[in-house]
């Protein structure tokens, strides 16, 4: 759409492009028939200038000639009256053949003057035959231009009517397709071009690259695509975390890249990557994402926004970038091994030590408790022994009273058991018959 200023009402409307087109057809043709007019007016005066200055110069040219020879013809009569003054009678003859000789160079003058008349008509006739040949050169140029110009405007016409078809039909096509894909085909179409592009040139420009979708989800989030790339000694140059995002022109809700740096930067950090890159279709009417890389590392470290045509060259440029450091990355993950070493050996020995202690303080709480043990066990065994020792004492003293008692100590106070006794004692002699 064009937008036009009235230049009487200075109101503004829009008109579409075959409506812009016609009109400036109609005032390039005016312009063109206007200044086609002004050629032809300004070669017809070109013309008539040419035959006048023709016809003035020849005019100027005879009158000097026959001025000329009026003058010529002066000086021989008065050449021819002086002679005749001096010489007389006697110079009759003389006068006679310079009377002839005079009448002959008048013939040849009167012919030369014929001769200069035919040919300044000759001469008229050509400039005239010259100035029509190039009014008609001109004419018939003029004709063939504007027939080229017919030509050339109709093959334009046909031609750029043709690519707005296959461009109105191309943009239908797409906008079908869009309203018939769903919003993850959409980011998954965008996902398979770029790494479509980068497999296409993978085997050349990166032979040891990693580049797969990120699958890792268990920080809560992940993003696209993780690319690294390592030199021939294994050290990493580069790695970028990618996200790809588009959307629908059917989408009620436009989103913005703004939405995205964000989780982007989060991914990035989680996944230990250098840099991050959204690869983005959105805003398709900013001018800042669509002039080409933008830098958002004012937000987000090491951050960058880009279109899709710009997805292999932001890999280059940071993998270009990061090979100039790379002498110092390997020096530094020299040192870092080393540093490494020192602090695993640290380790170690801080792991061996912490074992140890808490080896000696184990076994120390268990010889203690074995010590303790055995305390309880003499105690139990000096108090078992006592038990013992008190039951060898009350066993002395019960057999001690055991030994101290008689049938006479049992009787006393019990007579019947004593007559009892008694009997067993005396038997009766009429029992023994």
């Amino acid at each position: 759409m064009h937008e036009i200023n009235c230049p009487h009402c200075k109101k503004a409307f829009e008109m579409n492009e075959a409506g812009y087109a016609d009109i400036l057809k109609q005032v390039r043709d005016d312009e063109f028939q206007k200044d086609l007019h002004e050629r032809l007016e300004m070669a017809e005066k070109d013309k008539l200038n040419a035959i006048e200055l023709a016809t003035t110069k020849v005019t100027s040219d005879s009158q000097a000639a026959a001025a000329a020879q009026n003058a010529e013809i002066q000086s021989l009569n008065a050449k021819l009256e002086a002679a005749a003054e001096l010489a007389g009678a006697t110079l009759a003859n003389q006068l006679q053949a310079a009377a002839a000789t005079k009448d002959m160079e008048i013939q040849d003058l009167k012919a030369k003057l014929g001769a200069s008349e035919v040919a300044q008509k000759l001469a008229i006739t050509e400039a005239i035959n010259v100035i029509e040949k190039e009014r008609d050169q001109l004419k018939s140029g003029l004709k063939l231009s504007q027939l080229e110009k017919e030509n050339s405007e109709k093959s334009l016409k046909d031609k750029y009517e043709t690519q707005i078809k296959d461009r109105d039909d191309e943009i239908g096509r797409i906008k079908d397709m869009k309203a018939r894909l769903s919003t993850k085909m959409v980011g998954e179409t965008l996902e398979l071009h770029c790494e479509t592009e980068f497999t296409r040139i993978r085997s050349t420009a990166f032979p040891r690259a990693y580049f797969e979708k990120d699958n890792d989800a268990r920080a809560g989030s992940k993003g696209d695509y993780i690319f690294r790339d390592e030199d021939e000694n294994g050290t990493e140059i580069i790695s970028v975390m990618f996200e790809m995002k588009n959307e629908s022109d059917c989408t009620a809700t436009k989103r913005k890249n703004e939405d995205f740096l964000k989780e982007l930067d989060k991914d990035r950090t989680q996944k230990n990557c250098e840099y991050a890159v959204l690869v983005s279709l959105l805003e398709s009417d900013s001018e800042l994402y669509n002039t080409g890389i933008v830098d958002v590392s004012h937000r987000y470290p090491k951050m960058y926004v880009v279109r899709p045509q710009f997805f292999l060259p932001i890999i280059s440029l940071l993998r270009n970038g990061a090979l100039n450091s790379l002498k110092y990355k390997t020096e530094l993950a020299r040192v870092k091994t080393q540093s490494m070493d020192i602090e695993n050996f640290e380790d170690n020995l801080d792991t061996f030590k912490a074992a140890f202690g808490k080896n000696y303080e184990r076994s120390s709480r268990k010889f203690q408790t074995a010590i303790d043990e055995i305390d309880k066990s003499v105690d139990h065994l000096q108090k078992t022994k006592a038990a013992l020792l008190s039951t060898e004492r009350n066993l002395r003293l019960a057999n001690d009273k055991a030994q101290d008692v008689t049938i006479k100590k049992l009787t006393r106070g019990n007579p019947t058991m004593a007559a009892k006794f008694a009997d067993l004692n005396n038997p009766d002699p009429s029992d023994s018959d």
